[in-house]
């Protein structure tokens, strides 16, 4: 593979409880545990949330593209991402994806083509096959 672009972060602190940030400081965030993970809760973000929302600007962009390419419009579109965290049975943990995408005015069966479609071209989606159970939905 020839790279074209490399983001880099660095977490400090308490793992969890600590802090990332990007190499350039465009992002630098507090981190907390969820109360659901038996943390206190609070204002910083976590690794699920900072995943979600990777692969959900990652996964429109590559729904943008299938679009483009097909010469649909899909102004107004949108995808959700879920990330779901719990144990794997051997005593570590895995995560789960669902990706909602929202395509006003298109009809099911087509909304759902253009999503399978951008799965199939996003990075985020090639790097997670076969390892994270994935749901696939279009509205």
């Amino acid at each position: 593979m020839t790279t074209s672009y490399t983001a880099e972060a660095t977490a400090t602190g308490s793992g969890r409880s600590g802090r990332t940030r990007s190499s350039d400081g465009v992002l630098d965030l507090g981190l907390s545990v969820p109360r659901e993970l038996g943390g206190a809760g609070g204002e910083g973000t976590n690794p699920e949330q900072l995943f979600a929302a990777g692969y959900a600007a990652c996964f429109h962009s590559a729904l943008q593209l299938v679009a483009r390419r097909e010469k649909e419009n899909i102004e107004g579109s949108s995808v959700t991402s879920e990330v779901g965290l719990g144990p794997d049975g051997n005593g570590g943990y895995q995560l789960s994806v669902t990706l909602r995408v929202g395509l006003p005015g298109f009809e099911h069966a087509r909304a759902l083509e253009l999503a399978r479609a951008a799965d199939l071209v996003c990075p985020y989606s090639n790097a997670v096959r076969g390892n994270v159970d994935i749901e696939l939905s279009a509205e």
